[in-house]
Order: structure tokens, then C-alpha cells, then sequence
């Protein structure tokens, strides 16, 4: 047996060359262990996209995390329709007051809001709003298709 310490933050060019290894060993362990199943989302399947009405993505997937937001919040919070409306959902995640900024040193995505989305099979099933700042990531909040319960999309998103 061989231990190795690498780190990964900043990423080493050893954690680098065994990213892809350690995923999957990581991947086969929540399988057997925590009985996930194998189709639970990757990374592959995650967008970060910046909250702007000026941004194509945002703009196209509007509707969509709206929707998605309304039947979590009737499902899961007992809301009324009236209480998860797209003003609401707008008031609520996608008013923010950080301003996008773009520095020399920071992430290639930027500073400010974003809604990470996480897709599959052409659908989002899971938005999870985050303020991306110089020193860290704040979660804002996480919904869900609650059809997808069973893949534990908060858990994993904490962990992401």
C-alpha cells in the first residue's frame, strides 16, 4: 500500500494527472456504499450561468428554472402558486446585488451570482444559486425536480 498527499488546492500536476481515477473510485464508492445510482449527475452535466437578463444561457433557461422553481417550492415547501410566481422567483434568486466582476487573477467565470444548473437528458432537474466571491463560494440556495429526490441533489451539490 502507498499513501500519496497531493494537493489540490491550487491543483497540483499530480492531483491533475489522477483527477480522473480518483472520480472514479469516488463514483464506485457512492455506488456500493451509499447505493446512488449510476446515472447521478457529473460533472459533465453541470452549468454555471451567470444571473443576467443579458446573458444568452440565463435568458433561454429562464422559463425552464422557473418552472422547475414552482414545483419545488409547492412540492417540497407546501408554497401556493401564488407564493412561486416568476416575479417571486425573480425577487427571490435572480435579483441580486453583486455586480459581475471579471479580475485579472480571479476564476475565468468571474465574480458574482450565478445559478449552477445541472442537466440531464436535455432537462434541468436541480438549480443551485451561488455568489462566487474573491475568498469563497456562498450557496443562496438549491431546488430540485422532486421526481429526482432519490439522487440526493442537495447532498451532492454541497459536496460539488
Amino acid at each position: 500500500l502507498k499513501v500519496r498527499v497531493v494537493r489540490s488546492s491550487p491543483p497540483s500536476s499530480q492531483f491533475k494527472a489522477t483527477f480522473q481515477e480518483s472520480y472514479q473510485v469516488y463514483k464506485r464508492y457512492q455506488m456500493v456504499v451509499h447505493k446512488d445510482p449510476p446515472d447521478k449527475p457529473t460533472i459533465n452535466q453541470v452549468r454555471l450561468v451567470p444571473v443576467s437578463f443579458e446573458d444568452p444561457q440565463f435568458k433561454s433557461s429562464f422559463n425552464q428554472s422557473a418552472t422547475l422553481f414552482a414545483k419545488y417550492q409547492m412540492s417540497v415547501h407546501k408554497d401556493t402558486p401564488s407564493d412561486c410566481g416568476e416575479n417571486e422567483f425573480t425577487r427571490f434568486l435572480c435579483d441580486s446585488p453583486l455586480e459581475a466582476q471579471h479580475a485579472p487573477n480571479g476564476p475565468e467565470c468571474g465574480y458574482g451570482s450565478f445559478h449552477q444548473q445541472y442537466w440531464l437528458d436535455g432537462k434541468i432537474i436541480a438549480v443551485g444559486v451561488i455568489d462566487i466571491l474573491p475568498y469563497c463560494v456562498s450557496s443562496v440556495y438549491l431546488y430540485y425536480d422532486p421526481d429526482f429526490s432519490f439522487l440526493s441533489l442537495g447532498v451532492y451539490s454541497a459536496l460539488r
